[in-house]
C-alpha cells in the first residue's frame, strides 16, 4: 500500500466553555463525508500541550512518511481559514516552504496569516518546522487555523479546506 501523502492533525478541546474544537470538527466532517484526498492519515485530538503533541506528530511522520503535514488548530476569534506563513520562537522565525498564495488563490473564506498565535498552535508549528528542517525530512509543514464552524460558515470553510488539500495533493505547492 502506498504511504499517505498527507498527515492531518487536530487538537482536543482545551477551555471549559468549548464543547468541541473546530479543527477536529473539520477533520471529522471530512472523514465521515469521504471528503479527504486519497492517501490521507488523520491524527486527531492532539493534547493541547506542545511536548506531547509534538511527540505524537513526530511519531506519525516517521511512521507514515507523508509528503505534507497539515496541523490544524481552533481560532475562536477568526472568521476564515488562515494558512499560517510562519512559526515564531523568540527571535527565530521559521516559514513554511509551501506556496501559500497558490494554495489560497481564489478562495473567499481563506487568508494567509503571519500570526500563528502565542499559544500551543504557534509552538507546535514552530517545533514541527524546526524538526523537519533539522532532520532533513522531505515532509513539508503547514498550520491552518480553523474558525468556529457555524451553520452559516461550515459549507464555505469545508469547501475551502478541501480545495487547499486537493491543491496539495495535485502538487500545487511546487508549481505543479
Amino acid at each position: 500500500m502506498k504511504p499517505p501523502s498527507l498527515l492531518l492533525t487536530s487538537f482536543d478541546v482545551w477551555l471549559a466553555h468549548h464543547i468541541t474544537n473546530s479543527s477536529d470538527d473539520l477533520l471529522e466532517h471530512l472523514h465521515h463525508t469521504q471528503g479527504l484526498p486519497p492517501q490521507c492519515h488523520l491524527l486527531r485530538r492532539l493534547p493541547v500541550a506542545v511536548a506531547p503533541a509534538l511527540a505524537q506528530v513526530q511519531a506519525a511522520i516517521l511512521a507514515h512518511r507523508p509528503r505534507w503535514v497539515v496541523c490544524c488548530g481552533m481560532a475562536e476569534s477568526r472568521s476564515r481559514l488562515e494558512l499560517e506563513r510562519q512559526g515564531v520562537r523568540g527571535d527565530r522565525v521559521l516559514h513554511t516552504s509551501l506556496d501559500l498564495p497558490r494554495l489560497s488563490q481564489g478562495l473567499a473564506h481563506t487568508a494567509i496569516s503571519d500570526d500563528a498565535g502565542r499559544f500551543v498552535c504557534n509552538d507546535l508549528y514552530f517545533s514541527v518546522l524546526d524538526w523537519l528542517q533539522r532532520d532533513g525530512l522531505a515532509t513539508q509543514g503547514l498550520f491552518v487555523h480553523v474558525p468556529p464552524l457555524t451553520a452559516e460558515t461550515r459549507s464555505a470553510i469545508v469547501g475551502d479546506f478541501r480545495t487547499v488539500l486537493d491543491r496539495l495533493a495535485r502538487g500545487a505547492d511546487d508549481g505543479g
